[in-house]
């Protein structure tokens, strides 16, 4: 065996790496978990829509019953991004934080358009606070916190 006493093992330079998940607090960790499951009934809705299957989807003040459809595909589109950030962030990715920056502010531009837009597009004057700007609101400011550390 031939050892060079100057030589560095590479194993002495590796820091303790705190677990990414560790560093969620439980309340996304749970929205990960409901967001992975919403993202199969995703898929699963977009299977049965292309069998011709109608029911409600219903996302951040928008809904149809028709899964084929601009609005359908574009709320089955909008799961499986939540879907595949909850993944990343519950697995630890790397890109995770990115996601989900990204899926809060699109969240938050779709609530606002459902509040704000929407009803005078649909001549209904009616306003509706949409309740999940409650969550995503704190998500995102979590998210930016966390931006440095992941």
């Amino acid at each position: 065996m031939n050892i060079q006493p100057n030589q560095e093992s590479i194993f002495e330079n590796l820091e303790p790496q705190i677990e990414r998940r560790k560093q969620l607090p439980l309340w996304i960790k749970v929205f990960c978990w409901i967001f992975m499951f919403l993202s199969l009934t995703g898929v699963l809705s977009l299977i049965l829509g292309v069998f011709g299957w109608q029911f409600e989807i219903s996302l951040y003040g928008f809904e149809t019953y028709e899964p084929i459809s601009l609005i359908g595909l574009s709320l089955i589109s909008i799961m499986l991004l939540k879907g595949y950030t909850a993944y990343a962030l519950w697995f630890e990715k790397d890109e995770a934080i990115k996601l989900g920056i990204i899926d809060a502010w699109l969240g938050i531009v779709i609530c606002a358009g459902s509040m704000l837009v929407l009803p005078f597009i649909l001549d209904d004057f009616n306003f509706n606070l949409r309740l999940e700007l409650f969550f995503l609101i704190p998500y995102l400011n979590k998210l930016n916190s966390l931006r440095t550390q992941w």
